[in-house]
């Protein structure tokens, strides 16, 4: 009877732990979840490092990493550099073993990541160049270990993180630029079963198996599906081998329904189905991009306000550091994510294992007005000023054109998203198009802009003009041409703010609305994190709080009167000194 019941009771066990496998069913994969560590962790460190940090160079909005490509399509920046540099007769391949590593310390990597206040870091294992930094049997002679470093840097990198605390993950490539199986961007899009089979998904399971990785953040899926990728499968797999702490992303392959959200170089986005962190470097690239100005880089202050509007949507970051060949972190990156830290140090109760409030933020109307010399821009993913935000803004440019010749011209614009143009008046082109959700990975390749054109008759002399321009999602670019039966098309210039002998160009108003108050809660507090600081009183638009509550600002003991009047909370602040506060660049209002 005994041994019934053992059998039995062994028969439960085993159908029990059957059941909690995770099957390669859409609906197996999202009962299953994402687990809570990863939505409390708020920040992560992204790290891309490989062999394109030999050279690396892209334009000054461009991605480094990308640095093949070009070379594969003749880019003619990237083709021109490396003739001039390196020489006529000097391949991708020659840069592996240049990428030497000799002052990189994984230690030291892991204390300045644990300085940030980041929780998780990411590793880019391969990148589409295809080059391993693990040794990877599938890329023989391909790897850090066979060429270059002669390191095993995910190994040890793993262990040198494990050791802060702190969960490490890799970023890997589903595609290959060098894979002679299928060459990405090369080969036929659905001719890729090969490489998958025998190539990506033994070494996806190789890199799995030998570092255990908390999170996966798969890549380069845009051209194919999820079924082509077998997402189900290898998603089921990687969480059944490494248990409830694993996540992965969003980037999957069309049809693909599970993974937090990516959103990249973005104002950040407002969903809450899923956990999301933004990916974005300090800068415009991921790698190292030594042609960067430096205005192309976020200060300390703009990172730190950016993360809190990040987190009170219910989001985080993935700050992407691009380490140089040699294995040191460049100084200005540095000092970055140390301010970051001594931040987080400060105020991190406000961020860490917090959720979004049911108002996320207090909004204003931000205004920059300039003078651009001709309407020429390709912002990619970024926007024309600092103070204007990357998505949801709008432009307006107003000024007069001067017409050598009457006749019929053509006006054309290339755009992403929207553009009205008007001329004496009279609107020539209103041309809004829906479109479909843009990618958001693949920044470096997609043409998303459209184009639109319409003539109008013209007689020689001046001409009033203005143009409307509205960007909602990911890219960013207005270019506006113009040409006739006896004028090749070209950019218009020539411009003027009003009669010519006043300033050249066209007067631009850039606008959007910005958070300057974010929100955040715990179990027992709200915070207000006001981006600007009240000099005198801070005015909050909320329910009436309990009489009893007391208001705080982190890194500072005292107390703050307030009342509650209008459907406002008022807080009178004109008590704190300049020595009350700790903090830069945001300051956190408790409400408990």
């Amino acid at each position: 009877m005994k041994r019934k019941v053992l059998f039995f009771c062994l028969l439960i066990l085993f159908s029990i732990s059957l059941s909690a496998q995770v099957q390669p069913t859409w609906e197996s994969i999202n009962q299953r979840g994402y687990p809570q560590w990863f939505s409390d962790a708020k920040l992560g460190i992204f790290i891309h490092w490989g062999v394109y940090s030999v050279p690396a160079f892209a334009s000054d909005e461009g991605y480094a990493e990308w640095y093949y490509r070009g070379l594969q399509t003749d880019d003619g920046e990237r083709k021109a550099f490396q003739e001039r540099v390196y020489g006529e007769g000097f391949r991708y391949e020659d840069f592996a073993p240049h990428f030497k590593a000799e002052l990189w310390n994984p230690d030291e990597w892991a204390e300045l990541f644990e300085k940030s206040g980041a929780k998780y870091v990411l590793l880019v294992s391969k990148h589409h160049d295809g080059y391993c930094l693990w040794p990877s049997q599938y890329a023989p002679e391909w790897n850090t270990m066979d060429i270059g470093p002669h390191r095993d840097v995910c190994g040890e990198l793993t262990e040198a993180v494990r050791a802060r605390g702190l969960k490490m993950g890799f970023y890997y490539s589903l595609p290959e630029w060098t894979s002679p199986l299928h060459r990405w961007y090369e080969s036929p899009d659905d001719s890729i079963t090969e490489y998958v089979d025998t190539h990506m998904i033994p070494q996806f399971k190789e890199l799995v198996t030998r570092y255990k990785p908390s999170i996966l953040f798969t890549d380069g899926e845009w051209r194919n599906s999820a079924e082509q990728w077998h997402a189900r499968e290898l998603i089921s797999w990687y969480y059944n081998t490494i248990g409830d702490e694993a996540i992965v992303n969003d980037r999957w392959g069309d049809g693909g329904q599970h993974g937090f959200r990516t959103p990249e170089y973005s104002a950040g986005i407002t969903l809450t189905d899923r956990p999301w962190a933004e990916c974005r470097g300090l800068g415009r690239s991921f790698g190292l991009n030594r042609n960067e100005p430096l205005s192309n880089y976020l200060s300390s202050d703009e990172l730190i306000r950016h993360f809190a509007t990040l987190v009170a949507a219910g989001g985080g970051m993935t700050l992407n550091v691009g380490p140089a060949a040699d294995g040191k972190i460049p100084l200005l990156q540095q000092e970055r994510l140390i301010d970051l830290g001594e931040w987080l140090n400060i105020n991190g109760e406000a961020i860490y294992g917090t959720h979004p409030y049911k108002k996320f933020y207090e909004m204003k109307t931000i205004t920059v007005n300039r003078v651009d010399p001709k309407i020429d821009f390709d912002w990619t993913r970024n926007s024309p000023d600092p103070r204007i935000s990357c998505d949801h803004f709008q432009a307006h440019w107003q000024g007069v054109f001067y017409v050598k010749k009457s006749g019929k011209y053509t006006f054309e614009a290339e755009v992403d998203d929207n553009i009205r143009l008007i001329i004496d008046g009279q609107t020539v082109m209103d041309y809004n198009p829906a479109k479909a959700n843009e990618q958001q990975s693949d920044a470096q390749e997609a043409k998303n802009f459209l184009s639109t054109s319409a003539k109008i008759k013209l007689e020689a002399g001046q001409h009033e003009i203005e143009v409307f321009y509205e960007e909602r999602d990911v890219n960013a670019l207005v270019k506006l041409y113009w040409s006739s039966s006896k004028m090749p098309k070209q950019i218009v210039e020539g411009f003027a703010t009003g009669d010519f002998v006043f300033c050249e160009g066209l007067n631009a108003t850039y606008t959007c609305e910005q958070p300057w108050i974010c929100y955040t809660q715990s179990k027992d507090a709200l915070y207000a994190i006001a981006l600007e600081f009240p000099e005198s009183q801070l005015v909050l638009n909320l329910d009436k709080p309990a009489e009893t509550m007391q208001v705080t600002l982190l890194g500072c003991d005292k107390v703050l009167p307030w009342e509650y009047k209008d459907g406002q909370i008022i807080i009178n602040t004109s008590g704190l000194s300049y020595s009350d506060l700790k903090s830069t660049a945001a300051w956190v209002f408790k409400m408990k």
